[in-house]
């Protein structure tokens, strides 16, 4: 009983070692799997995070790339009239922007592997009030890409700029020192020559064609110091039909185009304001003569085209645009007093279907160039062709007794402006650039500078001692029943000459009209004749002999007659004598 005893026990003991030994193996493959899960899930969690960390930094540098090449959309700030284009525009914009965002949600994975860099599908028009001045130091060649102008990174750009008068009438403001400050203070990029080709002193009639060229030569030298664009401008008016001077267009830009060939900053524009009827197929026939005489010597430079009626119908040439080239734009003039939203719509519209505009001139009074001043239309302009990307000039850099002046009448000063210089038009214009209420005269070369000489030299300079009457003066005369009134608006020395430019007006004191008018000024020395306007002019030794045009011989019983003047050579001192 006992051996059979102690043989269970053994047996027990047996199985229960045998248990044991098979817990204890169970036990060590189930830490070990609890281990190995422990190793797994660490090694899982860091390849997730180095994963998701990779996909932060490309993410990161994505949108840091995003952040350089993206440029802001200003804010459409058009009135509901004319602003209904615009705002579907901006709406198919924030649409657009709104379902990108929505699939980048969606698909990160995807959107994590695409290139930075990638150029979006609609480039956003770039904020032009922003400090960074689109100038050919660092935007170089431009060029067009659909309806927009841009640099040569294909970044959209916008000019804003200063056109000057008539070059015969006003060369003196084509100073350097003017220039320059217009660059430096009131973020002027572009600088637009205004060269009139049949009116007196025009290129085509009876103007010096060597003077006028030398003025545009020292003109884009200027803008190039400064670093601006500069717009060489064919200027048509009165002539109203591009193709009456045809010929001479083709001499005079075969001849700019092969100066200014290797210049990235020079623009061409081609025809001023066809009027009178013209329509667009003749100015387009024209246009299409005068661009392959530009091509053959630059293939790059922008083309300004004017359209009919005074540069306004540019739905009439998004009708039938010009092909075969590139980097063509078309122009459109605008006085905002007189032009409000039909033509603005006009603009939009043209825009929209396709065509580039470039605002090549306009001023803020009525389309005379007088009247009063409208800034509310104007801002509803200067909002539309901010928010379209649209480049402007503003018309005129000249001190001529009109509203569309920038400068007052009573300056005689060609640079160096201050606030006390400006006409309203001007102040409105250097805030409109600047955003600054008032402007401080930080040149310091204004009238009575003896630091230079002819066009570097402002009216009213010194240089060369020159004597006689001040400017502002006034000298009147008598002459077939009129009497006559010359203001001395600024003398200069140039080229050894005596330079001096008169305003004048003639007041019929009869009891009775006339319907045209020849009169003669005398002088106390021989005079050579420059340039004048708004009349036929011809010399005689100290005499200036002047007639009526056809628009301006009738002077009605007590009436004046303004809106006359002209620039004659004479000795120092010269004065008028009966």
């Amino acid at each position: 009983m006992k051996k059979k005893t102690k043989v269970l026990l053994l047996i027990l003991s047996a199985i229960l070692c045998i248990s044991g030994v098979i817990m204890l193996v169970i036990g060590f493959q189930k830490a070990g799997a609890a281990d190995n899960a422990m190793a797994n899930l660490k090694n899982n969690t860091a390849s997730s995070e180095a994963e998701k960390s990779k996909e932060n930094s490309k993410e990161s540098e994505a949108q840091e790339n995003k952040d350089k090449d993206t440029v802001s959309v200003p804010s459409d700030g058009n009135d509901s009239d004319s602003g209904e284009d615009s705002d579907k525009v901006a709406e198919s914009d924030s649409n657009k922007e709104s379902e990108a965002s929505k699939d980048s949600d969606k698909d990160d994975d995807k959107d994590s592997d695409k290139d930075a860099d990638e150029t979006p599908e609609k480039e956003e028009i770039k904020d032009t009030l922003s400090s960074d001045l689109a100038v050919p130091s660092r935007c170089g060649a431009l060029s067009v890409n659909g309806t927009q102008l841009v640099d040569q990174n294909g970044n959209p750009v916008q000019l804003r700029g200063i056109s000057t008068h008539g070059l015969s009438w006003f060369p003196n403001f084509v100073d350097q020192n003017a220039f320059r400050q217009f660059r430096e203070e009131w973020n002027v990029n572009v600088m637009r020559l205004a060269m009139y080709t049949h009116e007196n002193g025009g290129y085509c009639t009876d103007g010096n064609k060597e003077n006028l060229k030398n003025i545009i030569y020292r003109g884009v030298q200027y803008a190039t110091d400064n670093d601006m664009y500069v717009i060489i401008d064919w200027h048509v008016l009165q002539e109203q039909n591009p193709n009456v001077y045809k010929e001479e267009a083709k001499k005079f830009f075969s001849e700019m185009s092969e100066k200014y060939k290797d210049y990235d900053n020079v623009i061409y524009e081609i025809c001023n304001e066809p009027n009178g009827g013209v329509g667009w197929s003749e100015v387009k026939s024209y246009a299409e003569e005068i661009i392959p005489i530009i091509r053959a010597n630059d293939e790059k430079a922008i083309i300004l085209v004017g359209t009919p009626n005074w540069s306004q119908r540019v739905d009439e040439a998004a009708n039938d645009p010009i092909t075969g080239y590139d980097n063509i734009m078309y122009t459109l003039h605008f006085y905002a007093a007189t032009h409000k939203d039909d033509l603005r719509n006009t603009m939009v519209n043209a825009i929209n279907a396709g065509l580039p505009v470039f605002v090549s001139e306009y001023g803020i009074c009525d389309a005379s160039g007088n009247g009063g001043l409208d800034k509310d239309s104007a801002q509803k302009w200067v909002d539309t062709m901010n928010s379209y990307g649209v480049s402007y000039i503003c018309w005129a850099l000249a001190n001529k007794n009109e509203s569309a002046a920038l400068i007052k009448s009573s300056c005689s000063k060609t640079s160096g402006f201050d606030d006390n210089d400006l006409s309203e038009s001007g102040k409105w214009l250097y805030q409109t650039l600047t955003g600054n209420a008032v402007i401080g005269n930080s040149i310091g070369s204004g009238a009575g500078s003896s630091s230079g000489s002819g066009a570097g030299g402002g009216a009213g300079s010194s240089s060369g001692g020159s004597t006689g009457s001040s400017t502002g003066s006034t000298e009147s005369f008598n002459s077939s029943g009129l009497e006559g009134t010359l203001t001395l608006q600024s003398q200069w020395e140039a080229d050894g000459k005596v330079n001096y430019q008169y305003n004048m007006t003639l007041t019929n004191n009869s009891s009775s009209s006339v319907s045209s008018w020849a009169i003669d000024i005398h002088f106390s020395g021989d005079i050579g004749f420059s340039s004048g306007w708004g009349g036929t002019y011809t010399v005689n030794g100290n005499t200036l002999h002047v007639i009526s045009e056809g628009y301006n011989g009738s002077i009605p019983a007590g009436g004046t007659l303004g809106d006359l003047g002209f620039i004659i050579t004479g000795p120092s001192g010269l004065k008028v004598v009966p």
